[in-house]
């Protein structure tokens, strides 16, 4: 495929966390992701992956069984698109740290996003993940082990009595649990090299960096969803990086779920807006600065979110930005290369409604949405403002959903049949328990400054926000934490 694209890779990230899509759906849509640009996936199982043995607990009931991942991955051979499995190690451990055998293992023992690093069976507990996935993922190239948004680290019983002693830090703390991962991938999966997010990164100091073994472990993820992504901060914070050792760099942007937790339809102008501002970014470094970009699909803003656009709902922004990291920019051509493979006569940019739905896989979708969206608005607001419904509170369910779960558009059983996984009936299914005292997006603490909407780090953001391990001193780092705090290695 000739393109005059900065990227030599362009991988489209499937959030599977919700409104997972049937793998007969996948086989519609992948040969699109080829056509459109794309070169491989990046695959965000969460608990849809087929977990076995003592991992069992973490598979939702409707997970793709090994079989159907099997072919979900001949599907993405066959389209010649790459898969990037990956997996949370450290932060939004959410589908994990919910279940009662595993609580023990949060850093907070009232909030189930983050792993407690000090302790040996965290460390077993996020290998043993990865082989498994490792396992149905043979011959990877990339293996992504999240490590965004570590809310609340430092701030368990273990870590405070660790920092107290000297010269123990936070940004110790953060990179040592990375550096513990990416080791275990490397040793199992040598041929296998670590991607993390970027987010936990940006604020620790050059020297920091390069004393530790991060940036000979892993390629980091930069990501920024903004519109107004700044390009020479940017440019500066990929330079740090190249001096602290990082051999490789890769980009994430937005095609859907940065701009509010509970958005129906896609605004494709700003995703646009967010491409070309990455091309720039891309076109002002130097050459093979960036191995590939990653355009993020978020499906919720964390396990316990509700809904943002479906995927076929965002497949028209997807073709947009796809098509404008190809040819690098968005002229009248490239627009009508985008309507005859969607089969859109009309492309609307600056509005949700475009002369008719096209005709792509997912294509009635998008029209059911709009409807319920645009011409229904009046009813749905009123719905969630008499229910106290918001974008980030509210029952977590697998979808098809029940019917108070507050999400408008799965009030359409056509929507809900055509796209998702079946669900047990009402009788059978356990939803997770969740402690009441769990905040929403992503159980950031009181004194951190709030996410305006859409968040921050590898999580749906229309705009930058620094990582929790901001701004944090530190010293000579000492050796990894975990063995000494606890030897047992648990069940893995």
């Amino acid at each position: 495929m000739s393109s005059s694209s900065p990227f030599k890779m362009r991988l489209v990230h499937l959030d599977l966390k919700g409104a997972p899509p049937k793998v007969s759906y996948l086989s519609e849509i992948f040969p699109l992701f080829r056509a459109l640009g794309a070169d491989g996936l990046l695959i965000e199982y969460e608990d849809m992956f087929p977990y076995e043995g003592p991992l069992r607990l973490l598979r939702a009931e409707h997970a793709y069984s090994p079989s159907e991942l099997r072919e979900i991955l001949r599907l993405a051979a066959l389209n010649e698109l790459e898969v990037v499995p990956l997996v949370q190690t450290f932060g939004h451990m959410e589908f994990v740290l919910k279940h009662e055998a595993l609580a023990h293992l949060r850093e907070v023992a009232l909030f189930p996003n983050t792993l407690n690093p000090h302790k040996a069976e965290s460390l077993a507990l996020v290998g043993a993940m990865i082989d498994q996935v490792m396992g149905l993922h043979p011959g990877a190239r990339w293996l992504h082990i999240g490590c965004d948004e570590v809310y609340y680290l430092g701030e368990g019983e273990t870590s405070r009595r660790w920092l107290q002693q000297e010269p123990n830090t936070k940004v110790e703390l953060c990179l040592s649990h990375m550096e513990a991962v990416a080791g275990h991938v490397l040793a199992r999966h040598p041929t296998t090299t670590p991607l993390v997010w970027d987010d936990m990164l940006r604020d620790i100091p050059e020297d920091q960096l390069s004393a530790s073994r991060v940036p000979q472990l892993v390629e980091p993820v930069l990501w920024d969803y903004g519109a107004d992504l700044d390009i020479h901060a940017k440019a500066l914070l990929m330079e740090k990086y190249r001096r602290s050792g990082f051999s490789q760099l890769w980009a994430a942007s937005a095609f859907k779920g940065a701009t509010g937790a509970s958005q129906a339809l896609t605004p494709i102008e700003h995703h646009l807006r967010n491409h070309m501002q990455w091309l720039r970014v891309a076109g002002g470094v130097p050459v093979g600065s960036l191995r590939g970009i990653v355009l993020t699909g978020w499906q919720r803003y964390d396990h316990f979110s509700v809904l943002c656009e479906l995927l076929p709902v965002g497949i028209p922004s997807l073709a947009v930005c796809l098509q404008a990291l190809l040819h690098g920019g968005f002229a009248e051509n490239v627009k009508a290369r985008v309507e005859k493979l969607l089969g859109i006569p009309s492309l609307e940019m600056m509005d949700f409604a475009s002369e008719g739905a096209g005709s792509f896989p997912g294509s009635d979708i998008l029209a059911l949405v709009t409807q319920v969206s645009l011409h229904l608005r009046s009813s749905v607001d009123a719905l969630l403002e008499r229910d106290r419904f918001s974008g980030l509170i509210g029952p977590r369910r697998r979808l098809p959903c029940k019917p108070h779960t507050p999400s408008c558009v799965w009030t359409c059983p056509q929507v809900r049949d055509g796209l998702v996984q079946p669900l047990p009936s009402q009788a059978e299914a356990h939803p997770p328990r969740r402690d009441p005292a769990h905040p929403a997006a992503g159980a950031q603490s009181p004194d951190q400054v709030e996410r305006p909407p859409g968040g921050a780090g590898g999580r749906p953001a229309a705009c930058l926000l620094p990582g929790r391990g901001g701004g944090m001193a530190g010293g000579e780092r000492a050796a990894q934490p975990a063995a000494a705090a606890d030897s047992a290695g648990g069940p893995w």
